[in-house]
């Protein structure tokens, strides 16, 4: 049976805490942000956890990260 492949982008976009714990940059603060509030972009500076039902769905893609 051949090795598993990692998937490079999601290692790239995301930081691995622990088996159940996966935190991601809120999306929408890259461009197009003078018509957003100051408000709006305070908020999009946060990170996040990963929601239960997307951690369950990327296990195969990063196969050996614990």
């Amino acid at each position: 049976m051949c090795k598993l492949r990692t998937s490079k982008s999601i290692i790239k976009r995301f930081k691995f805490k622990s088996k159940n714990k996966i935190l991601r940059r809120m999306a929408g603060r890259s461009h197009l942000l003078q018509k957003k509030s100051s408000k709006r972009k305070q908020k999009l500076r946060k990170i996040v956890n990963l929601k239960k039902i997307d951690i369950s769905s990327w296990k195969f893609r990063v196969p050996y990260i614990d």
